[in-house]
């Protein structure tokens, strides 16, 4: 049965089908009731959301660590904690930032709201989708379950660099957890990069050519294709690093032909590009949030598109200069110094693309708006102390010390959670049709703020007096001990900032002002369905004529009839043009990825202690994922039916 157009539509919407057939939509596309239902959800909107809860948690896990690292660090030699849990609390806490928190809640926001963005009721491949989200929470337990119950949590730094990392300087199964808990994360990285490429290229709305794509979306697609090039070399290098320790296989060893400047290389292709990936979104974020409260469409769109690709693209060219104390060619120092500096433009033009939308509006400095402000302040810090490290000379002097702490804290917390808390505040109404508190908000961004510059900002400083990084402790007779009570009480301002922002969320889901559809008045897709959106995101998919589709059609959405209400049907358009190629019918709800999960996490935990995990993985693996692709008769029934209807019917 296809839908027909209700007769009446709210401002700014999509249209709906009469009444029967919403009933019958809510139908084919909930979930079962119960846990079993949650469990076998492959709703992008569900499994995005537990993305960034699990996130969330991890955020809280690594704060608490930093507040731990910053505490024994507030005096000179205090023994709050000893040598090697310090170690521990260092790696752990840049493993869960980098690895555990950064970039999946980014890309978690993407699996909720590209699909919305786009039009669509779905990411391409739901059941990937599932099996990257268990994969990665099975990972991030497997790490803290290792630290807390048998003492093995990674000490060697988030990096892991060798020959540290080696058994003969590492024995016992520390790094081996670090190794293959860094894998867990990469699957799902690469599962959720996929489903974003295949979902913002087939799956777009009618009439929503590449140059009508939202600024958020595009830069969801260019994050996605830097994690399938960045990724896997870091999955290559950590499996290298197990493989030695566990096979004795020498790639890093140089006294059997191995090298240890190999991690470096195949670590660092990965880690700078991975500032980029979780910095990437964030520049997105900043383009709805500057949208929706400037009420102008950001200047120079070109420009800005153009931008988030060059960042992309030279975010691969820099890696080396991570390894500048290294002994590394004098040609190649001069490469990636002028390649550091250059990859600053990208980043410069979009700002000013901001601000003169921002001259160009009347921005309304609610708090999403305010997080923007203090992205743009702090992030322009980082990114002056950036270019300066640039500088081999410059670089040399401050390798390893406290300056290299802060000017990495100033991007990442400046390019990615300022930008992130601001989307937050954004998009909450949407997904839980509730408003935050507005003081409460206020509240906590100066408290952030503050906490962010006295915490960090000392640390440029005590890196000129040389401070080291990774040190447990220090002398009184150094002098650094009042800059670092300093940072210590900002720790504890920013500490207490995320309390707010528990307490602002509790009281707004209990009690919290109802929100509307478009709060905001802001002007892509996800604001012309209900909030919270429906299973099925929409019961007919709009049609998009321009950018800004919600502002060009206040009077409601012109859309595509013609999708079936008793099977979970979507429409796939083509590439450039997003004219109506064909339909699909999507899966329903199924336990096997969980079950895909559950053996890869058997596979990889049971591979670090003997070999035979493989004898018992491999085979799980198989048949996990026969299941998983096993085709079902409804299935190929539903899919028929589909193929047989003619592909679309247009309504207005």
């Amino acid at each position: 049965m296809t839908a027909t157009v209700a007769p009446t539509v709210g401002p700014g919407r999509v249209p709906e089908p009469l009444p029967e057939l919403i009933g019958q939509l809510e139908q084919t596309w909930r979930d079962e009731p119960g846990i079993l239902g949650w469990i076998k959800s492959v709703d992008h909107k569900s499994i995005a959301l537990r993305y960034m809860i699990t996130a969330f948690v991890f955020f809280l896990l690594a704060g608490l660590q930093a507040l731990g690292m910053r505490a024994q660090l507030a005096r000179p030699e205090n023994t709050l904690l000893g040598p090697d849990l310090y170690n521990q609390f260092f790696t752990v806490h840049g493993t869960t930032m980098m690895f555990l928190f950064a970039v999946p809640v980014m890309q978690a926001v993407g699996l909720y709201f590209v699909p919305m963005m786009v039009g669509t009721r779905n990411v391409a491949f739901p059941k990937l989708n599932a099996y990257g989200y268990w994969t990665y929470l099975f990972g991030g337990l497997f790490i803290y379950a290792e630290w807390w119950f048998l003492n093995s949590g990674p000490d060697v730094g988030w990096f892991s660099y060798v020959p540290l990392a080696n058994s003969v300087f590492t024995p016992g199964k520390r790094a081996d957890v670090w190794a293959q808990g860094v894998t867990f994360t990469e699957i799902a990285s690469l599962a959720a990069a996929v489903e974003i490429i295949v979902t913002v290229f087939k799956l777009r709305a009618p009439g929503m050519t590449l140059n009508r794509l939202p600024l958020f979306v595009w830069a969801m697609v260019v994050q996605s294709f830097m994690v399938l090039f960045a990724m896997p070399w870091v999955a290559t290098a950590t499996q290298f690093l197990a493989w030695e320790r566990l096979v004795s296989t020498h790639f890093f060893d140089p006294t059997r032909g191995g090298d240890p400047l190999l991690w470096q290389h195949l670590f660092w292709f990965f880690g700078h590009p991975e500032v980029y990936i979780i910095f990437v979104p964030a520049l997105g974020m900043v383009s709805s949030v500057v949208t929706a409260f400037t009420r102008r469409h950001v200047f120079g769109y070109p420009a800005m598109v153009l931008s988030l690709i060059s960042t992309g693209v030279l975010g691969f060219g820099l890696w080396v200069h991570h390894m500048f104390a290294t002994g590394i060619p004098q040609l190649s120092e001069s490469f990636f110094t002028a390649a550091s500096m250059v990859i600053a433009i990208p980043t410069g033009v979009q700002i000013f693309c901001w601000i003169a939308t921002i001259w160009d509006g009347r921005p309304r400095f609610t708090v999403p708006f305010l997080w923007v402000i203090g992205f743009v302040v702090v992030f322009i810090i980082g990114g002056f102390s950036g270019v300066m490290v640039a500088s081999v000379p410059f670089d040399r002097q401050v390798h390893d010390s406290y300056f290299i702490v802060a000017h990495f804290h100033y991007v990442l917390i400046g390019g990615a959670v300022f930008p992130l808390l601001g989307a937050f505040y954004y998009w909450f109404p949407k997904v839980t049709g509730r408003m935050l508190g507005e003081r409460l908000g206020r509240w906590q961004f100066w408290l952030f703020f503050i906490g962010m510059n006295l915490t960090f900002f000392p640390m440029h400083q005590l890196g000129f007096e040389g401070m080291p990084r990774r040190v447990y402790t220090y002398l009184p007779e150094t002098g650094w001990g009042p800059l670092n009570l300093l940072a210590s009480i900002g720790a504890a301002t920013l500490a207490v900032s995320v309390i707010l922002l528990i307490v602002n969320v509790w009281s707004s889901l209990r009690r919290g002002l109802p929100a509307g559809d478009n709060p905001w008045d802001a002007d892509t897709l996800e604001w012309a369905t209900t909030s919270p959106p429906r299973p099925y995101n929409f019961a007919l998919i709009p049609v998009v004529d321009g950018r800004g589709p919600v502002w060009r059609h206040p009077e409601g959405l012109p859309v595509f009839g013609g999708l079936r209400t008793d099977v979970r049907d979507v429409l796939l358009t083509t590439l450039l043009d997003a004219e109506p190629d064909s339909r699909h019918r999507h899966p329903v709800p199924t336990i096997w990825p969980l079950h895909a999960a559950i053996a890869t996490t058997i596979t990889f935990v049971s591979l670090i202690y003997t070999p035979w995990g493989a004898v018992v993985g491999f085979p799980l693996l198989f048949i996990a994922f026969v299941g998983w692709a096993w085709p079902r008769g409804r299935d190929h029934r539903e899919q028929q039916v589909i193929e047989a209807e003619r592909p679309v019917e247009v309504a207005s």
